[in-house]
């Protein structure tokens, strides 16, 4: 189901916290129609930022979108709610899972759907799709969500987007303090609901490895710029990639520009 038309277009956006620290400087990307696209960049490289300006919820924490321009399916969508965003299909899964912990299982994830008003027969249909995605989270329907693992509670926060029924997620570090086999398990089902339903994919991830094996594009952030971009694959066999995100040479972690320049360097000698 890919295609080559934007589904999302950032263009140069600037991203300001508290109108006086600088959360992106002119961050570029596109996210076709149907494709999963990463975002690689250490703490703090503005991964986060990007995703909030997109979906947003960055006014939330005290931050504006001060310069540039954000198109979602074909429409600017700069100055739009989160909610509005949600109900066109635009949908954010924050970092650190934010469940509602007294809640069970299946009421975090009728919580997610309520914003389609779906009729009964509707929210059964979407209940029942995510369990099939996530049968954890059929065994577990009735558990308190304060009472899941980790990887348990990254999949219902996951399947509480899902049951909107989006076009595109935004996903903030799914890897983060789960077990390399979670991790797995948790990119296997993204590549599956992107395959077999055409949803699309914006990933802010740190572990470049998992993140490249499942993506088709990847923009590299750092110090809140994109500073390359291009085909997961052929970003996971540049060597410069490899020595840096991927822990593949024998150079200290210094800045990406600087592990750049040095590979170049090397190719020319």
């Amino acid at each position: 189901m890919n295609s080559t038309s934007p589904l999302l277009q950032v263009e140069d956006i600037h991203v300001i916290y508290d109108q006086v620290i600088l959360g992106t400087r002119g961050v570029s990307l596109t996210v076709p129609e149907g494709q999963v696209v990463a975002l690689l960049g250490a703490n703090g490289a503005g991964k986060s930022s990007t995703l909030k300006a997109i979906s947003g919820l960055i006014g939330a924490e005290g931050g504006q979108v001060v310069q540039g321009r954000i198109v979602y399916a074909g429409h600017a969508v700069d100055q739009v709610d989160a909610a509005d965003l949600v109900e066109r299909g635009l949908v954010q899964v924050l970092e650190g899972r934010h469940c509602f912990p007294h809640l069970d299982v299946e009421e975090n994830l009728r919580v997610g759907a309520f914003v389609r008003r779906p009729s009964r027969g509707a929210l059964q249909d979407g209940l029942e799709r995510i369990y099939r995605y996530f049968p954890r989270l059929l065994e577990r329907r009735r558990s308190p969500a304060g009472y899941l693992s980790g990887g348990e509670q990254q999949m219902l926060a996951l399947g509480r987007a899902l049951i909107a029924a989006p076009r595109l997620v935004l996903l903030d570090e799914p890897s983060m303090g789960l077990a390399p086999r979670i991790v797995a398990e948790i990119f296997e089902i993204i590549r599956r609901l992107n395959r077999e339903e055409g949803v699309s994919f914006l990933l802010a991830e740190q572990n470049a490895a998992m993140a490249l094996r499942y993506a088709d594009q990847a923009h590299v952030l750092e110090n809140g710029q994109v500073v390359t971009a291009g085909p997961a694959r052929e970003l996971a066999d540049r060597e410069d990639i490899r020595s840096f995100y991927l822990g593949v040479g024998a150079e200290g972690r210094r800045s990406f520009r600087a592990v750049r320049h040095y590979h170049g360097r090397r190719r020319e000698a």
